[in-house]
Formats: C-alpha cells, structure tokens, sequence
C-alpha cells in the first residue's frame, strides 16, 4: 500500500513539473522556424544587424537579452510574446555553451 501511495505521488510530481516547463518553456522547433523566417533577414553575413546565431551567446545572455528585450522594438512589433518566448528557446536551447549548439542554417 506505501508503494502504491509512493508511486502516486511521484506520477503527481512529475506531471505537476512537466505542466509548469511547459507553460514556462518555449517551443524550440518553432522558435527556430521563427528564427529563419524573421530574423535572418537582418542576422545574416554582411546584413544590417551583423551575422547573429544561436552560437553567438550563451544560454544565460540570450535569457538576459530577451529579459531585457535589448532589441530594436520595431523588429519585434510582428511577433506575439509566445513568438518571442519560442525564439528564445530555440537560442537559448543551441546556444555555445547548451548540449546541442548549432548555428541556424
């Protein structure tokens, strides 16, 4: 009987923590379609905003610079908070010092 109330419990706690990563979380996949789609046009080679990928910062400073929203407001007007949420997911997630670093091509 322990062990059954022991399981429940654990299969509460997990659950509980995958719903709170996931409403916390982003959507990497899309934030990297995001990324191509909206970004790329002023973050690529000799562009007006300078070769920019997911290498180009650490998890923690892609956090900070959407913490912050250290960006131009103009370029962010289109994208919903969801949007924005996602997109740094997916740098955060394939930044320099993450399991999984890539550039975005």
């Amino acid at each position: 009987m322990k062990l059954q109330k022991l399981f429940v419990l654990v299969l509460a706690l997990v659950f509980t923590a995958t719903a709170v990563l996931a409403v916390e979380g982003g959507n990497s996949r899309k934030g990297k379609y995001l990324f191509k789609k909206n970004c790329k046009v002023c973050h690529s080679e000799g562009a007006e905003g300078g070769n920019v990928t997911p290498l180009s910062k650490t998890q923690s400073q892609w956090d900070r610079m959407f913490k912050k929203a250290k960006h131009d407001p103009k370029a962010w007007e289109n994208l919903s908070e969801k949007d924005l949420l996602d997109v740094n997911q997916f740098l955060f997630d394939h930044a320099s010092d993450s399991d999984q670093p890539e550039t975005c091509g």
